[in-house]
């Protein structure tokens, strides 16, 4: 980006500036006597020039938006064209309740649905398994059988909204695609994502019912199902999200996230798909925290590491495989129960980051978080805080604004480099699934967590209102969400009426079927949706599938 002769201009009128201006105010004021560094650990030097990048050509590393290696966007014209989906995460006490706060999260401008699913459902077990007492609606919403999902989407046109489904594996899924076929809905007009990394919730949430390899099969057979009949739906989303809130560094939270995708682009190549097939419709979900420029460098190295692996590693040819098309929820793992009110502030920040950094979608959490799910109120708040950093801002206008900042375009490429780092020692162990299955990549985690609460503990990392700038006393100003335990009786009533008026023998048939496509190694998706059809349950229908014990 510089000449050699500008360069060494630059390097002389430096070392001027260190030996005047700078010594004369350090002599005078000092300077903190404390190390600078990122939320990650990184060091953050006191000034950055064009020395910190004169290897750089602008048009292989950063390039204009819209061009490969993507470092400033994937598209052209950035928020002037279209802004960011709104999408607030839902789900919660029954299919009812859920219902009524989608419809009100659509009045109130929301513009694509983000649905949660309770404990029980993740580990597809039904309301009434007595291992999830007390568990069914707390926090997410339980689907059983078809009626719920019948339910969450009544009046609802789901062929005409984006819907995220915030779970893995078949079950879930496959009722949303009977629900579809109910209602005439062809699968090619259906836009939305599923989460479904199995590897990440394995190792991250411990869903952990059945084997870390059934897991990953059965994610796969999702995947492949979805890229051959349902041409608009992103049927992964590779989880940042939960990496990071475990505890990692960005560059983690990069390496771990794009170790997954790797490890299924593998497995989808080996069933015969060509790369240019599934990775335009690859998808991820990413965090984003409390340390403003990180999080900014965060996505502009995701999007260029991403295009490369792509690019170089698998050959793609289709540019659109090249694109890191990616959702962010702000970081529910820094809000306080102290203060409550400053989380307001905190996610702000984030969520200005993640608009910076050209996110697709986002989700902001809400003040109330380290206390309950959100309630209408907060939840309100959290929504328009996306609302007037689109429209009052400004930031919208010109397209990657912080972009040739000599500070963030070295930080890109640290972490770019880190994360690369990182991914190399995942290929070394022979792959994601390998490393999770060794324990290396949770090692990982809990030494970058640990040394992030350690510094906390010993006030190196301030958080405001809980080691620092504390009160005494300090209570929430809005009435928080309660449960009512009412509802899990009511959740598992509803089961029973189902279960009461359905075609028992169209449920064994179906679940005979589906537990003999399993044990040939079919893939299994199809015969979930034909299921889901005669309102087999979820936990029904994964026994069947893989002989798991309730």
């Amino acid at each position: 980006m510089y000449a050699g002769e500008e360069i060494e201009k630059i390097s002389k009128e430096k070392e001027k500036w260190e030996k005047g201006p700078l010594k004369l105010v350090l002599d005078k004021w000092g300077e903190e006597k404390r190390s600078f560094e990122t939320l990650s650990g990184k060091e953050v030097k006191r000034l950055y020039t064009p020395l910190d990048i004169s290897n750089k050509e602008y048009l292989e590393e950063i390039n204009f938006p819209g061009s490969y290696p993507f470092t400033r966007g994937v598209l052209p014209t950035g928020y002037r064209g279209k802004l960011w989906t709104r999408r607030q995460v839902t789900g919660f006490a029954t299919p009812e309740e859920t219902n009524k706060r989608l419809k009100y999260l659509q009045k109130e401008g929301q513009t694509g649905l983000n649905i949660v699913f309770d404990l029980p459902t993740h580990n597809q077990l039904d309301s009434d398994n007595p291992l999830c007492e007390g568990e069914v609606g707390k926090d997410g919403v339980p689907v059983d059988t078809l009626r719920d999902v019948e339910v969450i989407f009544d009046g609802i046109d789901i062929g005409s909204i984006s819907t995220s489904i915030i779970t893995g594996g078949p079950a879930v899924m496959s009722m949303f695609l009977a629900l579809a076929q109910k209602r005439n809905i062809p699968f090619n007009v259906l836009r939305g994502t599923l989460q479904n990394d199995a590897v990440s919730l394995y190792y991250t949430v411990n869903f952990r019912r059945l084997p870390l390899q059934t897991l990953y099969k059965l994610t796969v057979d999702v995947v492949e199902y979805c890229v051959k009949e349902m041409p608009h739906w992103n049927p992964i989303s590779f989880i940042g999200y939960q990496i990071r809130e475990k505890g990692s560094t960005a560059a983690q939270e990069i390496a771990f996230t794009f170790g997954s995708a790797v490890e299924y682009a593998n497995a989808l190549i080996a069933r015969g798909l060509n790369v240019d097939d599934f990775a335009p419709r690859f998808s991820f979900f990413f965090n984003a925290h409390n340390d403003f420029f990180e999080e900014v460098c965060k996505y502009r190295a995701a999007r260029r590491l991403w295009a490369r692996i792509m690019k170089d590693r698998f050959g793609a040819e289709n540019p659109l495989s090249w694109l890191l098309r990616y959702h962010v929820q702000t970081a529910g793992c820094s809000l306080t129960a102290q203060q409550p009110m400053n989380n307001i502030i905190r996610t702000t920040i984030q969520a200005l980051a993640a608009v910076l950094g050209g996110t697709h979608s986002l989700h902001t959490n809400s003040m109330d978080e380290a206390y309950a799910l959100p309630s209408e109120t907060a939840v309100r708040v959290a929504l328009r805080t996306q609302q007037i950093i689109a429209h009052e801002s400004g930031v919208t206008h010109t397209v990657d604004p912080l972009g040739g900042s000599y500070f963030i375009e070295k930080l890109t490429d640290d972490l770019e480099e880190e994360a690369r780092s990182i991914i190399e020692k995942i290929d070394d162990q022979g792959g994601m699934l390998q490393a999770v299955s060794e324990g290396w990549v949770q090692k990982q985690i809990q030494d970058a967590s640990y040394a992030y609460k350690k510094d906390i503990e010993e006030k190196k990392r301030l958080i405001v209102g809980v080691n620092c700038f504390e009160v005494e006393k300090d209570e929430l100003p809005i009435e928080i969400l309660k449960i009512d335990p009412s509802y899990e009786e009511l959740q598992k009533k509803n089961l029973v009426k189902v279960r009461e008026q359905r075609d028992e023998k169209m449920v064994k048939d179906s679940l005979d079927r589906l537990h003999e496509a399993a044990a040939t190694g079919e893939n299994v998706f199809p015969y979930f949706i034909d299921a889901s059809h005669t309102y087999a349950s979820i936990e029904e229908m994964m026994k069947a599938c893989t002989g798991i014990k309730g």
